[in-house]
């Protein structure tokens, strides 16, 4: 197995924060899903950044279980980067201008 570097796109980084607090003022324990869910999809793209599809200009998406999100990536070398925490029905493709 690959050692493989992770990195986010600023804006991803808020866009998972918004994310979270919006589930926190509803329902702490849905945050705590919503937080678990995003880790573990983050810890499987790592492991395994292929398994997904690749999409346009060569990013990929996972859609978390329980939540409206993709987390969107994509994979440079030994190197991912996630790029997007998107609400699946809001905005698409919004993200393309970080590519």
């Amino acid at each position: 197995m690959t050692a493989r570097q992770l990195s986010f796109h600023p804006d991803a980084i808020g866009e998972a924060e918004a994310a979270a607090r919006w589930y926190r003022q509803r329902s702490a324990r849905a945050a705590g899903r919503f937080v678990d869910e995003l880790n573990d999809a983050v810890d499987r793209i790592v492991d395994a950044p292929q398994r997904w599809p690749i999409g346009p200009r060569g990013t990929r998406k996972v859609k978390l279980p329980c939540f409206p999100i993709l987390v969107i990536y994509r994979q440079i070398n030994t190197a991912v980067q996630i790029l997007a925490i998107a609400h699946g029905r809001r905005r698409p493709h919004y993200w393309k201008t970080r590519l």
